[in-house]
């Protein structure tokens, strides 16, 4: 005899059919099958589930597959545990906990205090406040805009998680109101103005007085940015992000210059945003990399020795009142000096003032 499978017909009964069909007792059945008594009786009664081997077993001996004792025991447990309101919760809170890792590393975002509930639906709630979707099942919206040094390749759930973070900041600060050409005049200078690390902790403000919103958000393991330009909300509300990644001075004041560039070159739009990271070499990109190294040396060097030494360097930056490493930092970019010269040895970081910023 064969029932048709059913989720709602617990495997023992129909095993206990199978006996009485052929005029079996337990104890006959489980002679049949090599197994003790006991273990006929528990799998009738539903104390013990029906594994593959005894499946097999049970099979051979009905004339069945083992699929057929196998897919009865499944779909029994399958239904059972759909009636079982724990567990339906507990697996509910799995596809959550699933979903709210699509969009963002929610263990590095508690552990850096970007979350800071302890239950899961608090969780939820903060991540939809951080991307600004009223449900998260919703995309964000603010990705898509993305421009990739890849087309068609989508932001990682770390890069979104970054950009948003990189949102929150700006929308805590006021600006004036923009201007194209004050921050072309700040971009000119800024190689001087931000001649020593203390220096970088001017530069919010600065960038607030012609209407730019600067903010440092720590890169996130993995997601591979320098920074990001874009309008926060309408035309002329512009915000430009930095990861600090590098540490070092002048890559760091060249990353904020090549936002900068982006911003001046209108490459940023209300449905464009510019996201850079490592070795992005389109048209754009080289065009605000050209920017950012004439403001960073408004001046060019002189005739580059053939062996660069450190006085050679602290001459050429104290006559155009910048940081050597910017002098370096060119010289590296125009391939005259080896990206792991000693002349970099303990070089000056900006990560300090950098965190100064959110403070």
């Amino acid at each position: 005899m064969s029932r048709e499978l059913t989720r709602l017909t617990p495997p023992g009964e129909v095993l206990a059919e199978e006996l009485a069909a052929r005029h079996w007792s337990q104890a006959d059945f489980a002679h049949i099958i090599g197994r003790p008594p006991q273990f006929v009786s528990e799998v009738i009664a539903g104390k013990k589930e029906i594994t593959r081997e005894s499946a097999a077993q049970i099979g051979a001996a009905t004339r069945q597959s083992t699929d057929y004792w196998l897919d009865l025991q499944n779909h029994f447990l399958l239904h059972k545990n759909a009636q079982d309101k724990s567990i339906e919760r507990d697996l509910s809170e799995v596809a959550l906990r699933a979903r709210m890792n699509e969009l963002a590393p929610v263990a590095y975002l508690r552990k850096r205090g970007y979350l800071t509930a302890s239950n899961l639906k608090e969780q939820r709630e903060e991540l939809e406040k951080l991307f600004q979707i009223s449900s998260i099942n919703e995309d964000p919206g603010f990705p898509v805009a993305a421009r990739r040094r890849n087309v068609g390749e989508r932001l990682t759930p770390t890069q979104m998680a970054w950009l948003a973070c990189a949102r929150q900041a700006a929308r805590r600060l006021s600006v004036k109101s923009y201007s194209s050409s004050e921050l072309s005049d700040l971009a000119l200078n800024l190689s001087r103005i931000a001649r020593t690390p203390r220096d970088f902790e001017s530069l919010p403000r600065r960038f607030a007085a012609v209407g730019v919103r600067l903010v440092y958000v720590e890169a996130f393991p993995s997601s591979k940015l320098d920074g990001a330009s874009f309008l926060l909300d309408d035309v002329d509300s512009y915000v430009i992000a930095l990861s600090g990644r590098g540490k070092r001075l002048d890559k760091v004041l060249f990353t904020l210059l090549h936002e900068v560039a982006h911003l001046v070159s209108g490459h940023v739009t209300p449905d464009r945003m510019i996201l850079d990271e490592d070795d992005a070499t389109d048209k754009e990109e080289k065009q605000a990399d050209h920017l950012a190294s004439d403001w960073a040396l408004p001046t060019a060097l002189d005739p580059v020795p053939l062996t660069i030494r450190r006085s050679w360097i602290e001459r050429q930056a104290t006559s155009r009142g910048v940081h050597p490493l910017v002098v370096i930092g060119q010289l590296q970019h125009t391939g005259d000096l080896d990206w792991r010269s000693a002349l970099t040895k303990d070089a000056a970081s900006v990560t300090e003032e950098l965190e100064s910023w959110a403070q």
